[in-house]
């Protein structure tokens, strides 16, 4: 198994170095573009061009990664091929000075794959001196229920110690990082928000900062890369689903978006940390991009990742968002909703990564997008509010639809859009009323993206 690991690894290796070679004379561009910092260097990996076909492609006795539960071509519909290159696996870009390193750490989880083998595994067969690995939440090998703590442990595959950056501590330390030259994040993103990656990148972007180690970011596509959506958050309402002044939906990779952390002075303080990004090649923002493995347990295919967004409201609500179901962030329901008005019912139950769900062993009345084309779901290209808005409106305690912890708050980066829907407002009002801070986005945004964008009309 070793052989066969080191052989492929070498065989892309140099396919990469070939390709690599072959772009350099095709190209004028330099490999790293400096971003002008007077305190910090940023480095750009700058892309090749991108190409006008989209899409490329545990530790007790943990099993491989899974593959995206997907319905039948699937693929197909993303409109995805083989001619996309994640960040991961250009390593000619970024190998030769992660050999240099004498200490380096992973921050990764099971979707940190350079085709069919773990980052983890590659680089180790190729001498990087990898030290640790950082966990975000769901673990290292992806496994934990949302909201699960996620605790220190040893990887037997490698050897290697985990740290938990999921639970009482968020950012590492300064004895985390002691010996340590470069923080590697390569986790794939789904594009909201509230999905806590981009906050665990984040404190581990302040850490090295403060510690002065390097961050290198692998970059991967964004799958709702396409468009940007919903309310900004609002100061005074951050937390771990949400800290920083973005859109719900804010349509930029995690390569791009960690450039907007460090340039819009968003870690502690202001600091800034030596920031590396790999970017993909041959992806633009509108490149469909089909997951090869599920980012997370409750995220099992395309459609529940592009709806997630929107569906992911009522994790603030008494209803049921799927989770303990095989739909998850695909139904909704909750057993008072009337069900002459549903159409759809079902019972969620305790399952791998769903332990104890809302509303466990109830029926739930409601509602079923499992049979949406997702395709159609991504050429909507905005966060869909009549779900919510139609749910609340025949709902029949309106009074304890949203829970007492006011957690749907925290989703929606502060009180408006609760209060928006309680007093009756329409989609179009609330849509409305976000439009000022997203043509603010856009201009911050704008200064940060490293992909082409085709579609000059965003949707907003």
């Amino acid at each position: 198994m070793v052989v066969k690991l080191k052989i492929f690894v070498a065989i892309l290796v140099l396919f990469q170095l070939n390709c690599s070679s072959l772009s350099k004379k095709m190209t004028e561009q330099p490999e790293m573009e400096p971003v002008e910092e007077p305190a910090v260097e940023e480095v750009v990996v700058t892309p090749e061009p991108p190409e006008t076909a989209p899409a490329e492609p545990e530790a007790a006795e943990e099993p491989e990664p899974e593959a995206m539960a997907e319905e039948p071509s699937a693929k197909e519909e993303a409109g995805a091929t083989d001619s996309l290159v994640v960040g991961a696996a250009r390593l000619d870009q970024y190998l030769p000075e992660l050999l240099k390193s004498e200490g380096v750490v992973l921050l990764v989880n099971q979707t940190s794959m350079v085709g069919p083998v773990h980052l983890v595994d590659t680089l180790l067969s190729l001498g990087v001196k990898a030290k640790k690995i950082f966990a975000p939440e769901h673990g290292f090998r992806g496994a934990a229920d949302a909201g699960e703590k996620v605790r220190d442990g040893k990887d037997l595959q490698t050897g290697l110690p985990i740290i938990s950056l999921y639970g009482s501590r968020k950012k590492p330390t300064a004895k985390d990082l002691e010996g340590i030259d470069v923080v590697v994040f390569d986790i794939q993103d789904v594009g909201a928000r509230f999905y806590t990656y981009i906050s665990s990148m984040h404190y581990v972007m302040e850490a090295c900062a403060e510690q002065g180690v390097r961050f290198l970011v692998l970059d991967r596509p964004n799958p709702n890369g396409h468009y940007f959506d919903g309310p900004i958050l609002q100061e005074g309402n951050q937390s771990f689903v949400g800290m920083h002044p973005v859109p719900v939906v804010h349509g930029m990779t995690v390569g791009e978006y960690a450039r907007m952390i460090n340039g819009e002075g968003w870690l502690s303080g202001g600091v800034q940390c030596e920031l590396t990004v790999v970017p993909c090649s041959g992806y633009t923002h509108d490149t469909p991009y089909a997951l090869p493995v599920a980012p997370s347990p409750n995220l099992p295919n395309m459609r529940s990742i592009y709806l997630y967004p929107s569906i992911c409201f009522f994790e603030g609500t008494v209803a049921s968002e799927g989770r303990g179901t095989s739909h998850q962030f695909q139904v909704y329901g909750h057993p008072d909703f009337p069900e002459e008005i549903g159409d759809y019912s079902f019972t969620p139950v305790s399952m791998p990564g769903a332990r104890h769900p809302k509303l466990e062993g109830q029926l739930c009345h409601g509602f079923s997008l499992a049979d949406v084309p997702p395709d159609s779901i991504r050429t909507q290209a905005r966060l869909n509010l009549g779900y919510l808005i139609d749910f609340y409106r025949s709902f029949p305690d309106k009074e304890h639809f949203f829970l007492e912890n006011l957690f749907f708050d925290k989703l929606a980066g502060g009180p408006q859009l609760r209060r928006q829907i309680i007093e009756g407002k329409t989609e179009e009002e609330i849509r409305e009323s976000w439009q000022e801070g997203l043509e603010a986005f856009r201009e911050v945004r704008g200064k940060y993206l490293l992909y082409e964008e085709r579609n000059e009309g965003m949707k907003e």
